[in-house]
């Protein structure tokens, strides 16, 4: 689609000169009852006495309990309450927003802001379902370098304002300590050495789980030596080149894996459920921050460490997108202001250990010594390790395409 949809009444955006897609510059295009010309004030005030229904994944315990206490707190000012739609997979929203698409719900849809990245985005995106040109406009955004590839492309698509930045994702390899050592979490190789040889104990969950997804991914990048053959937009000869030797290895693991590989967890809440168990002794996870929380209530047992394999850990960002046709739009743009602003950010890490996605280097020394500050769990690998040998996201169309084949390839092998 070369055609965006636009939500107009942005900050500052007469002061800057901006006009919406399509608008008059004199007048201002509107949304409601909002005028470009009327700058973010507008969009405050028209946020009153709205609810934002936030579709979002709903298996973190910590994270719905931040929602609906630190989140809507700082909301009521704003006379702004949060519905929050919790979804086992962001499909799920997606699905929502195509079906009233396909009903012709171009207005009042019951969907106002999603918590999404990657795949889903990009399919919103095809289909013209978000909302765009308005992230980079939010009070928060001089937070952001929008020139920086982790913050303009997502899964290889870029984001062109559709969605803002919430939280940084990595991924690192959660174990247990007491039956792993070092050396068994040195590298894919030797995880997998340990995995033969400690059959059932370690496992992930299918594609297109995301963790799953990222899980297979993570064996590629170790397979083909790095992610980039595969850089840039689908390539179905550099595919057909990168899998076979995947395949294989996925296929040789397979028996060393829970209940021999004949079934996989259905999910990443399943297989944390499966460790704080002791069914399993390790797991690829995308929060590691949140694996310290889970810890100290004791859900996860004091031995659990983290570890980066070699060949790095696959990094991004976590973004949220409002619809194109959402009933309260205002609302959502105040709500992701509110999650990008540096009190939010830090509270989130004190509550679970949830990496900012904000440039801390675009805060003050204040803001910048109180993240520096909170203790870190024993359990939790600091996040200069996170980023240090972090691997970029591939295209989100080979993803699709990895998460299929695998079904044919590995799972019905």
């Amino acid at each position: 689609m070369n055609h965006r949809r636009c939500i107009p009444a942005l900050v500052a955006v007469a002061a800057l000169g901006l006009t919406a897609c399509g608008a008059d510059p004199a007048t201002g295009a509107r949304v409601g009852s909002i005028s470009t010309a009327q700058g973010w004030d507008a969009v405050v005030s028209a946020a009153e006495g709205q609810t934002v229904n936030w579709y979002m994944w709903g298996g973190d315990p910590t994270l719905n309990d931040f929602v609906n206490g630190y989140l809507a707190d700082r909301l009521e000012p704003f006379d702004i309450t949060i519905n929050q739609v919790k979804v086992s997979d962001t499909a799920q929203a997606i699905d929502t927003m195509l079906g009233e698409r396909q009903a012709g719900r171009s207005t009042d849809g019951s969907v106002d802001l999603v918590w999404v990245n990657g795949e889903n985005f990009a399919t919103g995106k095809q289909a013209d379902l978000w909302a765009c040109d308005w992230a980079q406009h939010l009070p928060n955004a001089a937070l952001f370098d929008f020139g920086d590839p982790a913050v303009a492309m997502d899964f290889g698509v870029p984001v062109d304002g559709c969605e803002a930045v919430w939280q940084q994702a990595n991924s690192a390899l959660v174990y247990d300590s007491e039956a792993l050592d070092e050396s068994d979490v040195a590298s894919v190789t030797s995880l997998i050495d340990w995995a033969e040889a400690h059959p059932g104990r370690f496992t992930y969950p299918a594609p297109p789980d995301f963790t799953g997804s990222m899980a297979v991914r993570t064996l590629l990048y170790d397979t083909i030596g790095g992610p980039d053959d595969l850089t840039g937009e689908f390539d179905e000869s550099a595919y057909r080149d990168a899998v076979p030797a995947l395949w294989d290895r996925l296929n040789d693991l397979e028996p060393a894996l829970w209940r021999g590989g004949e079934t996989y967890p259905q999910s990443q809440d399943q297989v944390e459920k499966m460790y704080a168990d002791g069914e399993i002794d390790a797991y690829f996870t995308y929060g590691p921050g949140a694996v310290g929380d889970k810890v100290a209530v004791g859900v996860f047992p004091d031995s659990t460490r983290e570890a980066v394999l070699a060949g790095g850990n696959i990094a991004n960002n976590s973004f949220v997108g409002i619809p194109g046709n959402a009933a309260h739009p205002e609302a959502a743009m105040v709500l992701a202001n509110l999650l990008q602003d540096p009190q939010t950010q830090l509270a989130l890490y004190k509550a679970e250990g949830t990496y900012p996605g904000i440039d801390l280097a675009r805060t003050d020394r204040a803001t910048r010594d109180e993240f520096a500050d909170v203790p870190r769990s024993p359990s939790v690998l600091p996040l200069e390790r996170l980023l240090a040998d972090a691997q970029p996201e591939l295209a989100g169309a080979y993803v699709t395409r990895i998460e299929h084949d695998w079904k044919s390839e590995v799972l019905q092998r």
